[in-house]
């Protein structure tokens, strides 16, 4: 049994087939013809033993072994790519869109961006916080280059790394829920996903409730917790001095995880947006995130001769 190897070329037409939707784009923008990309995508998916493409339909769409190798794909080609650059020593100049979504901790990805900007004050940073929705939404139309969102279900298009958080009840300290019999909550607007959990699982054991507090920044809701205008989901992390968590002891059943990613297209990145995607994952580990940090494998992939 011997090692294969994945050329970096080859990833390369994958990726660019994904992020533009389309084998004629992906050859106009590689300089090869359409059915030479296709003679590539069925090279990769021989090297791998596996179906990587469904072109059934009108549109592409990948199979689950697709989205892994995507995945891994991103990752690899963003390592390769800043490697080069280094080595040649390009300049990391150039404009970057980030969006973060209101809905999740950002104070970690902030400090993180800070000292990015700190290292390469030539690069030109703007941030966007919105709903994760929205935020997801830019990223498609190509209106940010690199997104840090939550998803449900099968994660979108872009995603180059994902991890999972278990979102906790949190209320100030002289909460008393048995003195609520309609449980008030401060919450994110609509969409917010820490919201939706909330409201179903309160659904789930009949449990009244209303909205109090609504606010699409997470310092408005820390303060109205610690203000006593109602109770809210919130990160370990997000804890605030005087907060108490609430459990299933207090009336407050557990919160299904949340699912996050950070999405970037690695077709037409710049040097900049390569470096940033590698100082982002670079800090969750020396920051000791890596404990939640939950990179899917390839599962039922297995590449052997």
């Amino acid at each position: 049994m011997g090692a294969v190897n994945l050329p970096t070329d080859v990833l390369r037409t994958f990726l660019a087939v994904i992020d533009l939707g389309s084998f004629t784009k992906a050859g106009q923008l590689l300089g090869r013809t359409q059915p030479a990309i296709s003679l590539q995508i069925r090279k990769l998916e021989e090297l791998v033993g596996k179906t990587l493409m469904d072109t059934s339909g009108r549109n592409i769409s990948l199979t689950r072994d697709g989205e892994s190798l995507a995945r891994y794909s991103r990752q690899l080609l963003a390592m390769n790519d800043e490697i080069v650059a280094r080595l040649q020593h390009k300049e990391f100049i150039g404009s970057l869109r980030v969006g973060l979504p209101n809905d999740y901790a950002v104070a970690f990805f902030q400090t993180a961006l800070a000292n990015f900007s700190k290292l390469n004050p030539e690069t030109e940073m703007s941030i966007q916080c919105d709903t994760s929705e929205k935020l997801l939404s830019m990223f498609e139309k190509d209106e940010l280059d690199i997104v840090v969102a939550m998803f449900d279900g099968d994660p979108p298009p872009g995603l180059i790394y994902t991890w999972s958080e278990r979102p906790i009840w949190v209320s100030g300290g002289d909460f008393n829920a048995g003195n609520k019999p309609i449980v008030p909550i401060a919450a994110h607007p609509e969409g917010c996903h820490y919201r939706n959990r909330m409201i179903r699982s309160l659904d789930q054991i009949g449990k009244p409730w209303r909205i109090t507090f609504c606010s699409p920044g997470i310092n408005g809701l820390q303060l109205a917790v610690q203000s006593g205008f109602g109770v809210t989901a919130l990160t370990r992390r997000t804890l605030l001095r005087g907060m108490r968590v609430l459990t299933d002891r207090d009336g407050f059943p557990p919160l299904p995880d949340i699912h996050l990613g950070m999405f970037f297209k690695n077709t037409g990145a710049s040097t900049a947006a390569l470096l940033l995607v590698n100082h982002i994952m670079q800090s969750l580990y020396d920051s000791g995130l890596s404990d939640f940090v939950r990179l899917e494998r390839l599962g039922s992939m297995s590449v052997a001769t």
